[in-house]
C-alpha cells in the first residue's frame, strides 16, 4: 500500500507519496518553484489567501502523479501537515471571509495582552500552558474587535490544516493538537479552553468538532478527487501542524527526544512528559501528536519567525542570480565569526524569544572596506543559528536536556555553515535525514489508517545521512557571545 502527503507550508505545497512499511518515498513534487507571496497590508501584518494554498496543492499532486509510477487505486489514505497558528473563517455558506492571518502575522499582540489580562496568568499557565500571545485566539479576538461586521458573519474558525482537510473531505473538524497550538485547549480539563472564549465574548460553536489527530477524518469527495487526479472516497488519517509533524517525521515521540527544522522559519522542538510552562513565554508548550491525558506528550517550541525567510530575501535582493548552493559555498569562503559583522534576523513578525517584539533585521559592525556579499551571506547564516542557539539556552532554564538535535535534511541544514555553527555555538551534536514533512504526513497516514499502530515499524529504516559534532571554534563561540551582548539591546 502506498500512502499520500501533503506540507501546506507559507512558501510552497510539498506532497510526497511513500511505502510506509519499507520507509521509502517513491516520488516528491511542490509547488510553487518560487516562495508563495505572503501580503503585508500593513506593517507587522502577514495574510495569504486559502484559495492560493489548494491550488498550490492541486498543482503539487498533478505534478506528483505525473512522474510517478504508483496508480491512484494504490493510494490507501492522506495525511496533512500545515503552517501553525494560522487563522481562517468561514461563513454559513462555506466561503472564506478575509484572507488567512498566518503564523508570522504580529497584529494580535495587544489583543493576546488584553486576553491575558482578562483570563489571568494562573488559568492561562496553569491550563493553557502559554499565554494568548500572537496565538490564533489573539487572532480571533482582533478580528472581532476591529472586523465586528465580518465577524459577525462568521460561523466557524480553521486552521490551516483545517481548512485543507475540508477542502478534500467537505468536513470541518479540528484536532486537540491544533486547538493546543491557538492556545485554546485546557489541558487540566481535557477540554476546549471554554472560560477563555467566555473572557472573549465568543461562543464555543465557533469551533469545529474534535477528531484524533489519527484515524479517519472524512474521505476524499469527488469534486475534490477530479481536481487532484486522485481517486473519490480515499481517507484522510491524519493532520498535525508542522512542527509537531516534523518531529513525528523524525520519530521524536518520547521525552527528552529533540527535533529541529529551518524553513521559512526556524524551530527547536524537544517533548516532555510535564507541564511546565515558561512564565516569561519565550517558549511555548503544545499537546504533540501522541499527546493523551492519561499519558501526556507536549512540546516545547521555540520559534524564531526569521531564519529562511532573511536568506530568501537575501538570494532575492542582494544575491539575484545565485542559487541557494552558491550562496553556501560564498558564505563558506569566509572565516568563522565573520570578521565581527553580525546580523540579527529579526524581520518577520513579533519574535516570541524576545517576548513578543519586533525589533527587525538589523546589520551590525559594517565595515565598507573590509566586508563582502560573501561576509554578508555568511554572518547572515551565523545570527539564524545565533537566534536558535539562545532559544536553546532558554529551553535549558525550563528543565529540558538535549543531548542531541535531529532534523531533515533540507533547507537552511543543506548550508554546512549554518549547520555546524549551530552544532558549534549551541554544544549539541545534529543528527541529519532524507525526510521532511510531506514525507512525515504520509506515515502519519499509514499509522493514522491502521497499518501499525507501532510507530518504530514506519521509522525502522530512517537513517542518518549526516553528523555533526561541536567543533572547537574559540572565534565562533566568541562571536556568539558577542552577538547575545548586543541582542539585550535590541
Amino acid at each position: 500500500m502506498y500512502t499520500l502527503g501533503f506540507d501546506i507550508g507559507s512558501s510552497s505545497i510539498k506532497a510526497a507519496i511513500v511505502d510506509p512499511l519499507k520507509g521509502d518515498v517513491i516520488a516528491a513534487a511542490n509547488y510553487p518553484e518560487e516562495e508563495m507571496p505572503i501580503a503585508a497590508p500593513r506593517p507587522g501584518w502577514a495574510e495569504q489567501d486559502p484559495e492560493m494554498w489548494w491550488q498550490a496543492l492541486v498543482k503539487a499532486t498533478r505534478r506528483l502523479l505525473a512522474y510517478t509510477p504508483v496508480r491512484k487505486e494504490a493510494i490507501r489514505a492522506l495525511g496533512i501537515s500545515y503552517q501553525m497558528h494560522g487563522l481562517v473563517l468561514l461563513d454559513r455558506d462555506d466561503n472564506v471571509l478575509r484572507p488567512a492571518i498566518i503564523w508570522c502575522d504580529s497584529r494580535a499582540v495587544e489583543a493576546g495582552e488584553k486576553l491575558l489580562k482578562a483570563a489571568g496568568d494562573e488559568y492561562c499557565f496553569g491550563h493553557l500552558l502559554n499565554v494568548p500571545g500572537n496565538f490564533t485566539a489573539a487572532k480571533l479576538a482582533w478580528v472581532k474587535e476591529n472586523e465586528p461586521e465580518l465577524f459577525a458573519r462568521a460561523v466557524v474558525m480553521m486552521l490551516p490544516g483545517d481548512y485543507i482537510a475540508f477542502r478534500l473531505t467537505g468536513e470541518k473538524k479540528t484536532t486537540v493538537t491544533g486547538l493546543s497550538e491557538g492556545t485554546l485547549w485546557d489541558f487540566p480539563e481535557d477540554s476546549p479552553a471554554f472560560p477563555l472564549l467566555e473572557k472573549m465574548g465568543i461562543s464555543p460553536d465557533i469551533l469545529p468538532p474534535l477528531i484524533p489527530v489519527f484515524g479517519d477524518q472524512g474521505h476524499l469527495t469527488a469534486d475534490a478527487a477530479k481536481a487532484l487526479g486522485l481517486q473519490a472516497g480515499i481517507p484522510v488519517t491524519y493532520r498535525a501542524g508542522d512542527q509537531p509533524n516534523n518531529a513525528f517525521s523524525l520519530n521524536v515521540l518520547r521525552p527528552g527526544e529533540v527535533a529541529a527544522t529551518a524553513g521559512t522559519s526556524g524551530v527547536i522542538y524537544g517533548v516532555t512528559d510535564r507541564y511546565t510552562p515558561d512564565t516569561a513565554s519565550r517558549v511555548n508548550l503544545f499537546a504533540h501528536v501522541n499527546h493523551t491525558k492519561d499519558d501526556p506528550r507536549v512540546g516545547i517550541l521555540l520559534c524564531i519567525n526569521g531564519t529562511g525567510i532573511q536568506y530568501a530575501w537575501l538570494r532575492k535582493n542582494v544575491a539575484s542570480g545565485s542559487g541557494y548552493p552558491e550562496m553556501n559555498s560564498e558564505a563558506a569562503s569566509v572565516p568563522s565569526g565573520s570578521e565581527n559583522l553580525r546580523v540579527f534576523p529579526f524581520g518577520n513578525g513579533a519574535e516570541r524569544v524576545l517576548q513578543n517584539r519586533f525589533p527587525g533585521a538589523s546589520v551590525r559592525n559594517l565595515d565598507f572596506n573590509r566586508h563582502t556579499r560573501a561576509h554578508l551571506l555568511r554572518a547572515a547564516l551565523e545570527g539564524i543559528a545565533f537566534s536558535l542557539a539562545y532559544g536553546l539556552e532558554v529551553m535549558h532554564e525550563t528543565g529540558m536536556s538535549v543531548n542531541v538535535i535531529r532534523a531533515g535534511h533540507a533547507n537552511m541544514f543543506l548550508s554546512p555553515v549554518f549547520a555546524q555553527t549551530l552544532a558549534t555555538v549551541a554544544g549539541v551534536p545534529i543528527e541529519l535525514y532524507n525526510t521532511d514533512g510531506a514525507t512525515g504526513a504520509a506515515m502519519g497516514a499509514a499509522l493514522g489508517t491502521g497499518i501499525t499502530d507501532d510507530p518504530g515499524k514506519l521509522f525502522g529504516n530512517l537513517a542518518v545521512v549526516r553528523s555533526l559534532s561541536p567543533e572547537k571554534d574559540t572565534r565562533l563561540l566568541e562571536a556568539f557571545e558577542n552577538w547575545k551582548k548586543v541582542l539585550i539591546n535590541l
